[in-house]
């Protein structure tokens, strides 16, 4: 512990998050019995209203501890990692460039909403509007596990508002969640195998990051994973983020391969566009939310937008362990 500071801070905070479970649970009995005796009480009294008062405590308890039982469901390798998460903008011009900005505000709001901390690592803006392309990484506890099933295409129907004769349009975007590794986890890149570009970094930003070439671009061939950062003022910070993005993805790629032997992320994603979508953000002429895989749905795309996707992450994770064959298929 005093020899490995690395080492101790990882083993300090999986101590810490164990006693986190451990007081939750404590509390959730603890509530329970203390219910349970007053509701003795008030039955003995005939206090209706105090009555209706616990049969509500009672149903608030038990949506948390339902949410507690999906969280202990997040074991596997990297779960509890932090997460890096890609979004591009596929079929659909414009309108697509525009879904994609949404989309990442949708995700920046869940992760800001659960105390999650947002770093930009990417972000190239669309000729119009919207966004051709971004990455964040989402710090926090269980990041990778809760966000890992949002890898895929989602789909988007509306009134365009670029649209003069104000049609509706399908548009389509693409989002890929990896796990951020630590150097404890072994995953070896040979240089030669890779091709590294630099380039002068577009959208906000000081003097120095818009006049020097510091974003930085990294090609895996093998794989044909393209990695890039440019928010960083230096060209090595932004090498950095590269070399830490690519490991990221390629090592979910091989966690992929021990799951499916024959399936990788090109396989989960799929083409960015029709018939490989995974959510369907239906907003004219009828208001609906629906996961494809797990048929969870809201009416509230407001809200949907607005970060609250809890509904969705929680019935796949459910899916999941329910149908592990299937899972896997998909």
């Amino acid at each position: 512990m005093w020899d490995d500071q690395e080492k101790a801070l990882k083993l300090t905070s999986e101590k810490n998050n164990i006693e986190t479970q451990i007081d939750q649970y404590d509390q959730f009995s603890s509530a329970l019995q203390e219910y349970i005796e007053m509701y003795q009480f008030a039955e003995e009294n005939n206090d209706d209203d105090m009555i209706n008062d616990l049969l509500n405590s009672f149903t608030e308890l038990q949506t948390k501890v339902k949410q507690a039982e999906l969280e202990s469901l997040l074991s596997g390798e990297a779960d509890q990692n932090d997460a890096y998460l890609e979004v591009h903008a596929g079929s659909g011009g414009t309108e697509a460039m525009d879904w994609a900005q949404m989309l990442l505000r949708m995700y920046t709001r869940w992760a800001e909403n659960h105390s999650y901390k947002v770093e930009m690592i990417e972000e190239t803006e669309g000729d119009v509007a919207g966004l051709k392309s971004a990455t964040i990484k989402i710090k926090g506890h269980n990041a990778y596990g809760w966000l890992k099933s949002e890898t895929g295409v989602h789909r988007l129907v509306r009134i365009s508002p670029f649209d003069s004769a104000a049609r509706r349009h399908t548009s389509f975007a693409s989002i890929g969640v990896y796990p951020v590794v630590d150097d404890t986890i072994n995953i070896e890149i040979n240089p030669a195998d890779c091709r590294i570009d630099t380039y002068r970094a577009s959208g906000a930003g000081g003097q120095h990051i818009n006049k020097t070439d510091s974003a930085v671009r990294i090609t895996h061939i093998p794989t044909g994973i393209v990695v890039s950062s440019q928010t960083q003022r230096s060209q090595f910070q932004n090498r950095d983020n590269c070399w830490k993005m690519l490991k990221a993805r390629l090592y979910e790629l091989e966690m992929r391969k021990r799951e499916a032997q024959e399936q990788n992320v090109r396989d989960n994603q799929g083409d960015n566009g029709w018939g490989y979508q995974i959510r369907s953000y239906v907003l004219q002429p009828y208001r609906l939310v629906k996961d494809l895989r797990t048929d969870a749905e809201t009416a509230d795309c407001k809200a949907v937008l607005d970060g609250e996707i809890d509904l969705f992450l929680s019935a796949s994770l459910a899916h999941k362990v329910q149908n592990p064959a299937q899972s896997l298929n998909e």
